[in-house]
């Protein structure tokens, strides 16, 4: 048996881009940061920051496009997977890809940008989701 999941708590890099497949499937993406503090080699506290490219399905993807933005905290499982690409120099460079099952808004209505929706219109969709789906440049807060 082999299994692969990962749990990320982390911040929106950026805006959540919510497209749709020809055959109608809502997709949502998005970059997620964690930030890690750690001693470097002269002793002096330095931050690690990682980050990871997120795609939901589904009614995820819709709630995520939704109520996400820029600077939201969330928490979210899934599958994860490297993807190699080539940058403008040449480089091979590696990044975290994460296929979404599970997210659940972290903090109070009032801390995420959720200018999009009033407040009885939260009131009525949910926060957190369960289902298994098929299917970054910028610095973290």
């Amino acid at each position: 048996m082999s299994f692969n999941k990962v749990t990320i708590i982390g911040y929106l890099g950026r805006d959540p881009e919510l497209r749709y497949t020809p055959q109608g499937t809502a997709v949502c993406s998005f970059s997620i940061a964690t930030t890690e503090k750690r001693k470097d080699k002269s002793g002096e506290m330095q931050d690690s920051t990682t980050w990871f490219k997120v795609t939901m399905w589904n009614k995820q993807a819709e709630i995520a496009s939704k109520y996400l933005s820029k600077g939201s905290q969330l928490y979210v499982e899934g599958k994860l997977r490297t993807e190699d690409w080539i940058d403008k120099e040449g480089k091979t460079r590696t990044s975290l890809e994460v296929t979404g099952t599970e997210m659940q808004f972290i903090g109070t209505k009032g801390e995420s940008n959720m200018s999009s929706s009033s407040s009885s219109d939260m009131d009525n969709e949910p926060i957190a989701t369960n289902s298994a789906s098929t299917g970054d440049d910028e610095i973290p807060f």
